[in-house]
């Protein structure tokens, strides 16, 4: 037990370094007051992400990233997250020597590069290859933004503000989303230039954040400083995290699951029968239903002070589990009805005027709120298993490298949409994409059951973080 005490010391998991106390003369007054409180920051950092990921979205929301042929943005993406995937194994060790900011600052970067290849294609449509170049630097860069994204997001919080804390951010990120789509549903793929400009202004935004060590809990407590040990330490940190924590793994399918829907539901459905204008509303509206997803499941229903921690853990679990089954049994009627081979043809394309519209995008409003309550659960269960940034930022990058979410998942996340994406590349079925869909995302929340039930708890102790 010595040794594994010892250990957690080293990840920043002492009681102390957990809820290290501010000394009254240290609470800024004023404007500062304000300025360093960690609503603010965290609602900066949501606005980080707005420029730069929620632009992102914006445009694979559009299916093909509003081409008409999606076979480029398909292998685009696919390398993009295989890189996302392998980095992310890494990236909490960057982020912890770099700092949040400058990490933060390296993340967006790839995200302007990525639209700006676009608009290149727009101009030489044989310019492919540089958009496939760009998606993997791209990969590179979004480990980065979200392993210092995650690990910033759950420290700021207290215990019990973790799901609100949540909620803010997801709220911001997607209004990215929601802007783009709108900007994207009014004036077509001709907004390409608005995006670059926005993504270009993301990357300057981190340099107006506080230092995550000058943020004061609004319970009294500092965050920590995030320490910069030696690259050998930080990579032997990834073991002690998995050695001390290793119910995470139980989690790896979710976090896999959480972007590999995406590919479905952007290429092959919204970008498979809709028209371009009716793909730029269809995702508008999914990306306003996350909003509302993320706020119902992480304000209202995890963070509901008047039910314990673990009973509320059981009611996002099942909240998940019942609107998985309830929006994948929907698309199954919609999947059967076209193929791969009808929808690459010059078919008929469903229009925002046509009768059968608003039953179709009613079914990107429900996979919205899904995505958004997967996304906020998997981030609230890794910010329930510990309260150090530290630790926190191993979690998020390794799940980053091999999931994606970017939270926490990024790693696995990434691993799941690239290969959702290299399926859609190869010209598989739709249905089998769909079927792999729904069979992963439900397996997935069977494995976070046990995960639910042995390590939540109604408060993270030292003794939590040694088990």
């Amino acid at each position: 037990m010595f040794e594994v005490h010892t250990e957690v010391d080293k990840l920043g998991g002492s009681k102390e370094s957990v809820h290290p106390p501010a000394e009254p003369s240290d609470h800024p007054t004023g404007w500062r007051r304000y300025y360093y409180h960690p609503v603010t920051q965290v609602s900066m950092l949501g606005f980080v992400c707005f420029m730069g990921p929620g632009i992102f979205i914006a445009l694979t929301g559009l299916g093909g990233g509003g081409q008409v042929n999606s076979r480029v943005q398909a292998n685009a993406s696919a390398i993009l997250y295989a890189t996302f995937a392998f980095f992310g194994l890494f990236s909490g060790s960057i982020n912890n020597v770099l700092g949040p900011r400058w990490t933060l600052i390296l993340g967006t970067l790839g995200y302007s590069l990525y639209i700006a290849s676009f608009l290149v294609i727009n101009i030489h449509p044989d310019a492919g290859a540089f958009v496939v170049a760009a998606g993997a630097v791209l990969g590179v860069c979004a480990a980065l933004l979200w392993t210092a994204q995650g690990s910033l997001m759950m420290a700021y919080p207290t215990e019990g503000q973790k799901g609100m804390f949540i909620s803010i951010f997801w709220t911001i990120f997607n209004l990215g989303g929601i802007v783009g789509s709108a900007v994207a549903f009014g004036t077509s793929f001709k907004s390409t230039v608005g995006f670059l400009i926005l993504t270009l202004i993301g990357v300057f935004l981190p340099l107006l954040m506080a230092n995550p060590d000058k943020v004061i809990r609004t319970d009294g407590t500092r965050v920590n400083q995030v320490r910069c040990p030696s690259w050998k330490t930080e990579l032997f940190r990834l073991y002690v995290a998995l050695k001390t924590d290793p119910w995470i793994i139980l989690l790896f399918p979710m976090f896999f699951a959480s972007n590999y829907c995406y590919t479905w539901e952007y290429n092959n459905y919204n970008g498979a029968i809709f028209t371009i204008r009716a793909r730029g509303l269809n995702s508008l509206m999914a990306y306003t239903s996350q909003v509302f997803g993320s706020v119902f499941l992480g304000y209202l229903i995890l963070d509901q002070k008047r039910v314990r921690r673990r009973v509320r853990a059981f009611y996002g679990w099942i909240l998940v589990f019942l609107m998985a089954f309830m929006a994948h049994g929907w698309a199954y009627f919609y999947q059967k009805t076209y193929t791969r081979a009808q929808a690459t043809k010059d078919a008929h394309k469903i229009d925002i005027m046509d009768e059968t519209y608003v039953a179709h995008v009613w079914l990107m409003i429900v996979h919205g709120f899904l995505d958004s309550m997967l996304q906020t659960y998997a981030y609230w269960l890794i910010g329930a298993m510990s309260n150090d940034p530290a630790k926190l930022a191993v979690f998020t990058g390794f799940c980053t490298s091999m999931l994606i979410k970017h939270h926490t998942d990024k790693s696995l996340q990434s691993a799941g949409a690239a290969a959702a994406w290299s399926t859609d590349a190869a010209g598989i079925l739709y249905m089998n994409i769909f079927l792999s869909t729904w069979g992963l995302m439900v397996a997935s929340m069977i494995f976070t059951a046990p995960m639910v039930y042995l390590r939540v708890t109604d408060h993270t102790d030292v003794e939590d973080e040694t088990q």
